[in-house]
């Protein structure tokens, strides 16, 4: 969910750069799991919830396994470990909307993995928010831990046919949530460097709410009758922008804690960091930190020093490589404007631009919400006309914006210069391939 992306082979490359051997991606694009070809990464492809209904149809499940699946399991070829169908299907927020669709097409996709004779090495699972579990109020401690009421019976039907094939629960855990969305939550609990008053269970002390989450859910398996079901974390992370929480020093602060976690081997968890790369068009109904939970920036650098294997090493990751910019050029609200008539427009057309473009980073608490008017809309006009290509027309502003050479960056805030995505790079290589051709044609005429 990026306006512009980088080419899936860089971004193959920088993982690879950086020694990310796992990645889980959202669906099945046929480029990126083309890129991924040869590379040998543990892949987890997706089912999105918007396919749930048809796949209840087995002849759909069969279909989409052979398209998504076995086309790409040939030597060489990509290594599928696991298919998700669906992701968060049973938000509270979707008012039940995926409750009668997820299990039969977990069923299917399983059952056609079988059939292609993928299912030994191929596992199904459907990756879940940790809002799918809780403790009572009355006894909030991770023992407590049940499945939701609403959703208990399916959940242990859901449940015992993944243990059953051998798959792993898969859960998105968030700390930076738990933190964001109460006000009266202690913020050293939401990380692992032992500031926090711990939460005391039967004699288990918690000093992190990560760590109280996921046992949460060990009972709640237990519960239902799964003791040893495999967990993999399919989702943990840490925000840098658009809220008060969210931003480099936290999560750096956040990553450094739960890295050196993960390499002390307690647990022995698997678990798939969220997410690699910021992306300017995701939708930011559950927070304006949305767009930024990359621990790259858009552009295939890194935000900040971090090591991936939890040795502790301060060092930044290595970035994308032949990234292309479209130009050093800026949109910046024109100072030479007077004309108060002009003037009284400035709101709805920095209204217009941040509709359309992304500016999370003025909200409260973002990287940009230091900045004064005039810089307020400098920023919004550049984010627009970095979203469209540069294009003067799109600096216009009814004459309140111009464009400049000078970077308009102030502080901790960046005033990005747009990449020339995938996509464009991709249309012109095939042009000019085209060109070749028919300048060889007209030749050999």
């Amino acid at each position: 969910m990026a306006s512009h992306q980088m080419l899936p082979e860089m971004v193959v490359r920088m993982m690879r750069d950086n020694g990310i051997k796992r990645v889980k991606i959202f669906d099945a694009d046929p480029w990126a799991l083309k890129s991924l070809e040869g590379s040998e990464m543990e892949v987890m492809v997706a089912i999105p919830n918007d396919m749930l209904g048809i796949m209840q149809s087995y002849e759909n499940a069969k279909e989409w396994v052979d398209k998504n699946v076995t086309r790409y399991t040939h030597p060489g070829g990509v290594n599928i470990r696991y298919v998700a169908v669906g992701n968060e299907a049973f938000l509270k927020a979707y008012k039940g909307q995926f409750m009668n669709t997820t299990f039969p097409a977990l069923q299917n996709i399983q059952k056609a993995l079988n059939e292609a004779g993928h299912g030994h090495n191929i596992k199904v699972t459907t990756p879940l928010n940790a809002d799918v579990y809780n403790s009572p109020d009355s006894n909030p401690v991770p023992s407590a831990g049940t499945f939701r009421s609403d959703i208990q019976s399916l959940m242990t039907d859901i449940v015992r046919f993944l243990d059953g094939n051998s798959s792993p629960f898969v859960v998105n855990i968030y700390p930076f949530l738990s933190l964001n969305q109460n006000p009266n939550f202690p913020v050293d609990f939401a990380f692992f460097d032992g500031g926090a008053t711990p939460l005391n269970d039967n004699g288990v002390a918690y000093n992190n709410v990560f760590d109280a989450n996921y046992d949460t859910l060990v009972y709640a398996l237990r519960k239902a009758g799964v003791p040893n079901m495999k967990i993999v974390v399919g989702e943990v992370g840490w925000p840098t922008d658009g809220v008060n929480f969210a931003n480099v020093s936290f999560a750096k602060r956040f990553y450094d804690g739960f890295l050196k976690k993960m390499a002390s081997g307690k647990g022995n968890l698997d678990v798939y960091l969220f997410g690699l790369i910021d992306e300017d068009q995701k939708s930011v109904l559950p927070g304006d930190f949305e767009r930024h939970w990359g621990i790259f920036r858009y552009d295939g650098q890194p935000k900040f020093p971090i090591d991936l294997s939890g040795g502790g090493n301060d060092r930044y990751l290595v970035p994308a490589k032949g990234v292309q910019y479209v130009g050093n050029l800026w949109c910046v609200f024109n100072k030479n404007v007077k004309n108060q008539k002009k003037l009284k427009q400035l709101g709805g057309q920095v209204s217009y631009a941040c509709t359309l473009a992304d500016c999370t980073a003025l909200k409260y608490g973002g990287s940009c919400s230091g900045l004064d008017q005039q810089g307020n809309v400098s920023y919004a006009f550049n984010q627009y006309f970095q979203l469209q290509d540069q294009d003067v027309e799109a600096c216009s502003f009814k004459g309140l914006g111009v464009v400049t050479k000078v970077n308009a960056s102030s502080g901790g805030c960046l005033f990005p210069v747009q990449i020339v995505s995938g996509s464009a790079r991709a249309a012109a290589h095939v042009s000019f391939l085209l060109l070749l051709w028919l300048l060889l044609v007209v030749v050999l005429l």
